[in-house]
């Protein structure tokens, strides 16, 4: 790649040749993203030093405006003397006019109190996109990107400059997105104009009255108000509170009006293996017993205790539904010899001990519709505390575990099975073992089963959360073909789910996830993750997730008290290659680089296909100065990831704190990463 002095010497070949200044094309600077400046031809005409382009990012955002120069020094040099910040400005102006050279120095009017761009003979692609009118509508799409993406962490004046001038940029975007909305009549268009508006602000009222007018409009009553319940969630996302008396007043004009009820389908109910019973597709019915006590010792009451609250935690995870039962082995065997099966699919059956200090539970998971076998067990000591938190640590501890446990055996089931007629659920449950084995065919696989279980049901909160997780994968690990167009989808997928199901823990953390990584929003994020948890804390998924928000966010002990908060509940769960691969991140940052690597490590080894894993591992060993390792590490991530770079890892990366997203980087360069 040319340097920007070997751009200045082809531009002086060039103008030698007899070619006009005017007539070779603009110097085109983008901002978009990582900065860059270049002619028509490619040549590159960016300044070697981060400072003197964050000056010509200044100065071409306002051109032809001049800049005085004590304002440059203020926003560059804010923490040094006068003299020392103006030495240093002209240094940078001299390092300016020489890449700019011959070619394009005509453009740069320098005085003793400012500098300025001349705007002819040059192309800005942030100035060009607000130029966007009703024939293109989708182009504020460009603004969902923020500009000078690489540039933070040069000075603090300047890091609030880039923020105000980014918002800047959005609410000019904005406002001529909602100028054109006022133009459109159809509803599809009204619609259209108003997601593209949200997918650059999601708080955006407007926009979404717009969409539950043009949904009234056509006769969607139900669309309207799920557009409304999105609004009131993204508002509470980005802790806006709740919608104006504008939009209450409109939505509560739209529930007056008459709708039909909506068409359900009637369950699929099939024959049970075994005879004797029937099987309900979709939700899966999990009998609870309460544990029988052994030896010495009053625990009655604590089995009482553990069995409520394992029921109500159980029943937090909307596809499960709790039965309280009461079963004995010898009911079991006797159920078991008669070939009968009773009114529901696993059994969860328990012992309780006590013994000095310390009290066992030992429990079982008995596959019913396979007369009664043992699918799982489990042994959990406990020090005896004070009956209440021994019951809830008991429980939560059990029930967090049992949820991932019975999702891979109805996957595998389903699986297996193979129905002539899948409904939604059985769609996911077919979908879910290649999310987690991340093998490019069958997860490619996994993705049509779930767009098709979004078709087969388009109410199904669950299908579209688990869709939301599947787009998060094929981001993450680099197989996403139109990243930006994903992003959206993977948007619009997790907050429908929310809508359908807003009591859904699990589609709630997804949709924070999506906000904090895809949308790079993690204060958001953590709103979102902080109610799912809420609502289940047995849910270790949650906890993983609203650890890495805090992580984003520069809370690093936090951060690593809720993953490890996820992996103490479910130790067992498919998801603990990712969420050791999500711990490596705090220690990382606090600068424990040999244990961010040795939990690298153990992540890699549970599953060798996820690559961010890699990610997290290589910045480690290139912080450690272990090239060997870094080499093998580098190595597995291209094979993974042939395109992933060090520019890639910034422009994709979630964290907040400059120094946090410099500090991943230049360990990703130590390990040996290419910059481009």
């Amino acid at each position: 790649m040319q340097g920007p002095r070997a751009a200045v010497n082809d531009s002086l070949i060039h103008d030698r040749a007899g070619f006009a200044q005017s007539t070779e094309g603009n110097l085109r600077l983008r901002l978009f993203g990582h900065f860059a400046a270049d002619d028509p031809q490619g040549r590159p005409y960016l300044p070697r030093t981060r400072k003197t382009r964050a000056i010509l990012a200044i100065l071409a955002l306002g051109a032809p405006k001049p800049v005085l120069r004590l304002q440059l020094v203020s926003l560059l040099w804010s923490r040094r003397g006068k003299e020392q910040g103006r030495s240093s400005l002209r240094q940078a102006i001299h390092e300016l006019q020489d890449t700019l050279g011959f070619r394009f120095g005509h453009l740069l009017t320098i005085d003793r109190n400012f500098l300025a761009l001349r705007d002819e003979g040059m192309s800005v692609d942030v100035l060009n996109a607000l130029r966007f009118d009703a024939a293109n509508p989708e182009a504020i799409l460009r603004f969902q990107t923020p500009i000078l993406d690489d540039l933070g962490g040069l000075d603090p004046a300047f890091d609030v400059w880039i923020q105000d001038e980014r918002a800047r940029i959005k609410r000019l975007a904005l406002s001529i997105g909602e100028g054109i909305l006022l133009t459109r009549v159809d509803p599809d268009d009204q619609i259209s104009t108003a997601n593209h508006i949200l997918s650059v602000d999601r708080g955006h009222e407007a926009a979404w009255r717009a969409i539950i007018r043009a949904e009234t409009t056509r006769g969607n009553i139900a669309e309207a108000i799920a557009a409304y319940e999105q609004c009131c969630l993204a508002l509470a996302g980005a802790e806006q509170g709740r919608p104006s008396a504008e939009t209450e007043e409109l939505i509560d004009r739209v529930r007056t009006v008459p709708s039909p009820p909506p068409r359900v389908a009637p369950p699929v109910v099939e024959p049970a293996p075994a005879g004797g019973g029937t099987t309900v597709r979709g939700r899966l019915r999990l009998g609870v017993a309460m544990p029988r006590t052994i030896g010495v010792g009053a625990i009655d009451d604590l089995a009482a205790g553990v069995a409520e609250e394992v029921v109500t935690g159980l029943s937090r995870f909307r596809w499960i539904s709790c039965i309280p039962v009461e079963a004995t082995d010898a009911a079991l065997g006797a159920r078991s010899a008669a070939g009968g099966t009773p009114d529901y699919d696993f059994l969860l059956d328990s012992t309780l001990q006590q013994s000095t200090g310390q009290v066992r539970l030992m429990a079982r998971l008995h596959d019913m519709r396979q007369g009664g076998g043992v699918a799982w067990a489990r042994r959990f000591d406990h020090p005896i505390t004070d009956t209440w938190t021994l019951q809830e640590s008991l429980a939560a501890t059990l029930v967090a575990q049992i949820d991932p446990e019975l999702l891979i055996q109805e996957a595998e089931r389903s699986a297996a099975a193979n129905h002539p007629d899948p409904t939604a659920h059985d769609y996911v449950l077919r979908a879910i073992p290649a999310i987690y084995r991340l093998e490019l065919s069958g997860f490619e696989a996994a993705g049509l089963l779930l767009e098709a279980a979004v078709a087969a049901e388009p109410l199904n909160s669950v299908a579209h959360a688990w869709y939301a997780y599947w787009y998060l994968f094929l981001l993450g690990q680099g197989w996403a073909t139109d990243p930006q167009q994903n992003a959206v989808r993977a948007v619009q997928l997790a907050e429908r789910a929310v809508t359908l199901d807003p009591g859904d823990a699990r589609a709630l953390t997804l949709a924070g996830h999506v906000r904090g990584f895809v949308g790079r929003k993690p204060s958001e994020a953590t709103v979102l993750h902080d109610r799912a948890l809420t609502m289940n804390p047995n849910l270790a998924l949650a906890w993983c997730f609203s650890g890495l928000s805090h992580a984003y966010l520069g809370n690093l002990d936090e951060a690593e008290h809720r993953m490890t908060r996820a992996m103490r509940l479910s130790p067992s769960d498919p998801h603990m290659f990712f969420f050791d691969s999500a711990l490596t991140m705090p220690f990382l940052l606090r600068g424990d680089y040999a244990q961010a690597a040795a939990i690298g490590r153990r992540a890699i080894e549970l599953n060798p296909g996820f690559s961010s894993t890699y990610k997290g591992q290589l910045a480690a060993l290139g912080h450690l100065g272990n090239r060997e390792e870094a080499r093998e590490v580098k190595a597995r991530l291209l094979a993974i990831e042939p395109r992933f770079t060090v520019n890639v890892a910034i422009q994709r990366s979630p964290f907040q704190r400059p120094a946090d997203l410099e500090h991943y980087a230049q360990g990703l360069r130590l390990g040996g990463l290419p910059e481009d």
